[in-house]
């Protein structure tokens, strides 16, 4: 059963995936390590929009089939559906947003997700 619905493709999501993409390396001001070079690895970070029952073992096996990468960790949100209402010529006009549930996946150091490699 299909788990992943689209992938994220959104100027935040970018803005994440290129941050965690990059190794850091910072010096710490407080802590055992004070005064001393720490490099963090990159993880890049993907997200993708799932359905409200998919669990994150499910996602984790799905992003790994159809992606070919190894996923080291998947946070998920959900998104309650919010209510909206616009007055027309008609009358009042009421309705409601579908509520969803986004997927973060961390992937291993080196593997990335290109999405745009099928289109042509």
């Amino acid at each position: 059963m299909a788990f992943i619905i689209k992938p994220l493709v959104t100027e935040k999501m970018t803005k994440l995936t290129d941050k965690t993409s990059v190794d850091r390396t910072y010096t710490p001001k407080t802590g055992k390590n004070k005064g001393t070079q720490v490099t963090k690895t990159a993880q890049p970070k993907y997200g993708f929009i799932v359905r409200p029952e998919a669990n994150k073992l499910e996602i984790k096996k799905e992003v790994e089939s159809l992606y070919n990468v190894t996923v080291l960790e998947v946070n998920t949100l959900r998104y309650a559906g919010k209510r909206s209402s616009r007055y027309t010529k008609a009358g009042l006009v009421r309705g409601q947003k579908n509520a969803y549930k986004k997927a973060i996946v961390t992937l291993k150091e080196g593997d990335t997700i290109d999405f745009y490699s099928n289109i042509e």
